[in-house]
């Protein structure tokens, strides 16, 4: 079996499985899995890696079914949306705000001791949460137990506002959402002491990948047809998810981008949105 070697050093076997797990969950056809995963397999060395398989395993889905490979992409394209964590802010508010919540974002809400600014606050009906965002920029790490210990202090705070003082009390769940992965220590508590968790791969349905593709919200991270240096030029003008850049030609041209690639760029953002989630 071939060892390759993990971005945090780590050496494991390569597994197929996983590859091919990851494709399909990205939309890609079973002819092209199968092919993609036979070039793989053939070409890769041991210790090489996993970036370097991804890099392969993207280059030829972009060739056979370029808009999975946007898909296949996503979760580095969050990445490319730092290096701060406000843009990660701004797309988990369009992503709330397609899921029908009514969203307000770093709002300054009642606690019993004192005022704390949340990250997102959304009501949608009856229901009032409340969210602390947490950005990371290496996919190796991991929110733990202590992120989730502080977390659990500001809402227990909020929690126990008192009406009569604040007027309102007006926070019903609390949430911790990253862009990663959470320890397992971090999960054992959040589940022990009442407040969610939202990461790239948990829960196991409904995480942050799959509410991103259920509602059609897609980071204009994801997009191929753009420069690295287009993406950071739109994302400082408050550009961040593809939707938003579909309504914002202007500052297509604004960046000096030709009339036929802007084209290319809008069919692409239209391609993605359209794609049914497998």
């Amino acid at each position: 079996m071939t060892e390759i070697r993990k971005a945090d050093g780590t050496i494991e076997s390569f597994d197929k499985a996983k590859l091919e797990a990851s494709l399909r969950r990205a939309g890609a056809s079973a002819r092209v899995v199968e092919k993609i995963c036979k070039v793989i397999e053939a070409s890769i060395v041991s210790g090489i890696q996993t970036n370097e398989i991804y890099r392969r395993a993207f280059g030829l889905l972009r060739k056979e079914e370029r808009i999975v490979a946007a898909r296949y992409s996503l979760r580095r394209a969050l990445f490319e949306l730092g290096p701060t964590g406000h843009p990660f802010e701004d797309f988990v508010t369009a992503l709330f705000k397609k899921e029908g919540w009514n969203v307000e974002w770093r709002k300054m809400v009642p606690g019993k001791c004192v005022s704390h600014e949340v990250d997102v606050y959304a009501t949608r009906g009856n229901e009032h949460l409340a969210a602390e965002l947490k950005y990371h920029n290496d996919p190796n790490y991991k929110t733990d137990v202590k992120v989730a210990l502080y977390v659990k202090a500001r809402f227990d705070d909020i929690w126990q506002c008192d009406p009569k003082v604040s007027g309102t009390c007006p926070v019903d769940s609390g949430y911790l959402i990253t862009n990663t992965k959470f320890t397992e220590t971090a999960i054992q508590y959040a589940k022990c002491s009442g407040i969610g968790l939202l990461g790239w791969t948990y829960p196991t349905e409904g995480n942050l990948y799959d509410r991103i593709v259920a509602a059609g919200v897609f980071p204009v991270t994801a997009l191929t047809q753009l420069r690295k240096s287009e993406k950071r030029l739109l994302i400082d003008q408050g550009i961040v998810t593809t939707e938003q850049l579909r309504d914002r030609r202007d500052a297509l041209r604004a960046l000096g981008i030709a009339p036929e690639r802007i084209g290319s760029i809008a069919a692409e953002i239209v391609s993605i949105e359209n794609t049914i989630s497998p």
